[in-house]
């Protein structure tokens, strides 16, 4: 090798500073050092720096380096968001389907009610556990990235039990990373902090990722993003590094944009626009193995500063980079989202731009429909691609955001999922089994919150005149049901349990104990803004039934005092309502003690487990009454994720920190 090889090799790190300078002076290395040039002698010299890299497996492309990505890519299993005109994705595509011919019409732009952002300030404080004071003082910004999050995850059915499963690389257990992106926060952000910690600091929004996942207890790493359209898009490629490293077992990440103004939708930007929303992120065989929903598979992802380049030479770079990384190019890509496609829809965005624009993308994947593009009128269908041989081709779509002042530039290259065959929805029980029905047990943290979810449920998935009664599917829908409530949701103080043969039963059941609830005043709940008890608020009606409900508790009937070594006793300070219909309730608000069984014990488990597999569903359901939480135990093998409501938020209006306001809930 002549000087200049040893150099380059040296530059290139093929050699070591010891062996370089050895080379060059014609000294005598060391055996080690021998070695290692021995080594270096036959290597294949490093293809040189202007020389475009081979393709590679899949790879987020960080600008200094690290592992790929898997070769199959990261599942997007769940995402939710609220536009101007469009308080969930439904809407969202609707809007977007017509965005050629409504461009340009003035919205309200609010995330809370029509849309993104008026209504900023009501907010569902009981739900999250806050007092409306700690809630008050919170920037709106944060108070809509909680809600989100939260829908986000329970779209994904993983508030639950199967939270529990979502482990980093230690086994740590609810490991969910938290990235979030978000316009200059315009007020102080403090949320309470648990017992013994000192508050948070206010104002700060480095720690909103830290207190979004203190008040969802989530255990994954988390970064905030500050500014900038290409925000979101940043956030989820510091998500999908997290998820390499095997420091959590999904991310969360999520935006929002607060823009001043009314929004105004038109091709060439905005004047002000708001959206909020979230995705969660699972390696794409991880989520299909657990059945889980996915909507789209993140490919690769690029992001670098411009420095001082130009804003589309910097974008090119990127969009090459991606595409590389994957081993695609661009004529397999046909779709491309940026900032200017989304103006048309949402406006200016601020930090939710990238947000939006993959929401589009992955609406347009999972629709098999291009959106009208700026200036056009209409959807047109989007033709599956084949290769030169005939081999059909998954669609693929970028999401690109160039760079601003001060902001970095980001490229994500986004693919369908792989193509299958409908789920099966696991079968239920069958032959006696079948006609002792199912257990579906729902919860929430009032009474108020217990009955909106109830009438959800059965208005959204069990409507009145769609049901099959006592068909195979039926039954079949009703096991999956009760599961995925029992495995996908939060269990809260208030609960109910009802014994249903089929869906026409359970929904009728539901809307008859929603009913009720809303005519009795201590379920109803006296004021969830202010933390006031309702508990000693029971009407006539309610006091007739007490001595019901208790010994539905302590197992006084003929059908309790058979199942007393089930341990059904209730908790000191809880109530427990008797059958209404066929469904039976429990406010254990203020319940004390330790309960009727130490659910920590791996003895506990075992009997829980015992009685899901001999089905003695009202043991099961007396004990979830009682303050047991049963669903952890159940051990019905893998079933495919069913997607359901999410649970209903009662938003209240909040004016100041200290002064809450006594307008009535919003259901939502």
């Amino acid at each position: 090798m002549d000087h200049r090889d040893i150099l380059t090799r040296f530059k290139n790190g093929d050699l070591g500073r010891e062996q370089a300078a050895a080379l060059l002076t014609g000294a005598h290395p060391g055996s080690a050092a021998r070695h290692a040039l021995l080594t270096a002698e036959v290597a294949p010299p490093r293809a040189a720096v202007s020389q475009p890299p081979p393709a590679r497996a899949l790879t987020t492309a960080p600008a200094g380096g690290g592992p790929p990505l898997p070769a199959d890519g990261y599942a997007i299993t769940a995402l939710h968001g609220r536009f101007p005109d469009a308080d969930g994705l439904d809407a969202f595509w609707h809007t977007a389907v017509l965005g050629g011919r409504d461009a340009g019409r003035r919205t309200s732009g609010s995330p809370a009610g029509a849309g993104a952002g008026a209504g900023a300030g009501d907010f569902d404080a009981v739900f999250f556990g806050l007092t409306p004071q700690d809630a008050a003082l919170m920037d709106p910004q944060e108070r809509l990235l909680l809600e989100v999050l939260w829908q986000t995850l329970e779209t994904a059915g993983c508030t639950g039990a199967r939270l529990d499963t979502l482990t980093a690389a230690d086994g740590e257990p609810r490991a969910v990373g938290v990235y979030v992106a978000h316009d200059p926060l315009g007020r102080a952000a403090v949320a309470p902090a648990p017992a013994g910690d000192a508050p948070a600091a206010a104002g700060a929004g480095v720690t909103l990722p830290a207190r979004l996942s203190t008040l969802l207890d989530l255990r994954g790493p988390g970064h905030c993003v500050g500014g900038g359209g290409a925000a979101f898009l940043v956030a989820l490629h510091q998500a999908l590094s997290a998820l390499r490293a095997g420091e959590c077992g999904a991310a969360l990440v999520g935006a929002v944009g607060l823009r001043p103004g009314p929004a105004r939708r038109h091709p060439q930007g905005a004047e002000g626009g708001q959206g909020v929303g979230a995705v969660l992120l699972r390696p794409l065989a991880a989520a299909r193995a657990a059945g889980d929903t996915v909507h789209a598979v993140v490919r690769a992802t690029a992001v670098a500063h411009p420095g001082r380049r130009a804003r589309e030479a910097a974008a090119d770079r990127l969009a090459r980079r991606a595409l590389a990384a994957a081993g695609v190019t661009a004529a397999g890509v046909g779709l491309r989202e940026t900032e200017t496609t989304v103006a048309a829809t949402t406006g200016d965005t601020g930090a939710a731009t990238g947000l939006a624009a993959l929401v589009r993308a992955v609406l347009q994947l999972r629709h098999g429909t291009l959106l009208p593009a700026p200036g056009d009128s209409s959807a047109v269908p989007w033709a599956r691609p084949h290769d030169q041989s005939g081999r059909e081709l998954p669609r693929r779509a970028t999401v690109a955001v160039r760079p601003a002042a001060g902001s970095p530039a980001a490229h994500v290259l986004l693919e369908e999922p792989p193509r299958r065959g409908p789920e099966p929805i696991a079968a239920g029980p069958a032959g006696p089994a079948a006609a002792s029905g199912e257990l579906v047990l729902l919860s929430a943290p009032t009474p108020e919150h217990l009955a909106a979810t109830a009438r959800r449920l059965a208005d959204r998935v069990l409507p009145a005149d769609a049901v099959e009664d006592g068909t195979q599917d039926g039954r079949r829908l009703l096991a999956a049901l009760a599961r995925e409530l029992r495995l996908g949701r939060a269990v809260r103080d208030c609960r109910l349990a009802v014994v249903a043969r089929d869906t026409g039963e359970l929904g009728a059941a539901l809307r008859a104990f929603a009913d009720d609830q809303a005519g009795a005043d201590d379920l109803a709940g006296a004021d969830d803004r202010d933390g006031a008890d309702d508990r000693d608020r029971a009407d006539d009606r309610d006091r007739a039934d007490d001595r019901d409900r208790a010994d539905d508790l302590a197992g006084a009937d003929d059908r309790d005092r058979a199942d007393d070594q089930d341990g059904a006793g209730g908790r000191d300070g809880a109530r427990a309502g008797g059958a209404r219909g066929s469904v039976r309730c429990a406010d254990l608000r203020g319940a004390q003690g330790p309960g009727v069984l130490l659910g920590e014990l791996p003895e506990t488990r075992a009997y829980l487990a015992a009685l899901w597999r001999g089905r003695r569903l009202d043991a099961l359901a007396r004990l979830w009454l009682a303050g047991v939480d049963v669903t952890a135990a159940d051990t019905a093998g893998a079933a495919p994720v069913l997607p359901l409501p999410t649970s209903a938020l009662l938003r209240r209006p909040l004016r100041e920190a200290g002064c809450p306001a006594t307008d009535g809930p919003t259901p939502s």
